[in-house]
């Protein structure tokens, strides 16, 4: 079964390092618990996949989902580990809620060794526009 990721808005985020600071403030016994008003549809092929973070309108990162739980209150927690892994930017717009990804168009891990990620988010949508990144 090929795997399914989602993505999310980090909402009032404006880096990779805030988000980072988010996650560890957010986090306990080194889980993240990311509340959503719907249990995905397609929750089963979601375990084992990532929900990657969105910031000024480039997935720049991604945690890993564990599972999913009921909450007493009727909502849904998506837990993730706390572990955030950079990845390669790739523009995306913003939209509320969560978005599925496949595996096809899942942003790669290991390479942002160019620095990309780094830039500020004025300089790469420039960059972007003339498909210079």
């Amino acid at each position: 079964m090929p795997t399914l990721h989602l993505t999310k808005v980090a909402f009032a985020c404006r880096d990779l390092d805030a988000l980072q600071q988010r996650i560890v403030s957010r986090a306990s016994g080194g889980e993240l618990r990311v509340p959503t008003r719907m249990r995905p549809k397609r929750a089963p092929e979601l375990i084992g996949g990532r929900l990657y973070w969105i910031v000024k309108h480039r997935i720049i990162g991604g945690v890993e989902i564990l599972r999913f739980e009921d909450r007493p209150d009727g909502r849904i927690e998506i837990v993730c580990s706390a572990e955030l892994v950079r990845v390669s930017p790739i523009p995306r717009r913003a939209h509320q809620g969560w978005r599925y990804l496949e595996e096809k168009d899942a942003p790669s891990a290991d390479a942002d060794a160019t620095g990309v990620g780094a830039l500020p988010a004025q300089l790469y949508g420039r960059l972007a526009a003339l498909a210079l990144v």
